[in-house]
């Protein structure tokens, strides 16, 4: 089992940034691929971007590439979502999870957080 909690979130104007941060406890951290996911209200949750289980690779969707980084702390089992330029469609609420292997798709992911909440005001 692995227990996910995710903190960092809060409101900003638009252009601004924030710093989501999702640590882990219960098994080795460093044994799964992390992901980050939002879902606004009506709205089904999306993939924002993963990162390898060595912090190797990365991938983004295409709305927030270039203007949002995931990187990750195996020795402090951290994963961060550095937001920057944000933007009022980014509001949702920010998910981690993790995940066997490094995917875009919600359903394989095993372990999720309870979730954060991003506001952005115009």
């Amino acid at each position: 089992q692995v227990q996910l909690v995710e903190s960092g979130g809060g409101l900003v104007q638009a252009g601004g940034s924030l710093r989501l941060s999702c640590t882990a406890s219960g098994r080795t951290f460093s044994s799964y691929a992390m992901g980050w996911f939002r879902q606004a209200p009506g709205k089904e949750r999306e993939f924002v971007t993963a990162i390898t289980r060595s912090g190797g690779n990365t991938y983004y969707a295409v709305s927030v590439k270039g203007r949002f980084t995931i990187s990750r702390n195996n020795a402090k089992n951290t994963v961060y979502l550095q937001m920057n330029s944000l933007k009022p469609e980014d509001t949702a609420v920010y998910y981690c999870a993790a995940s066997d292997l490094v995917t875009n798709i919600p359903s394989k992911y095993d372990y999720w957080g309870q979730g954060t909440q991003v506001a952005v005001s115009s």
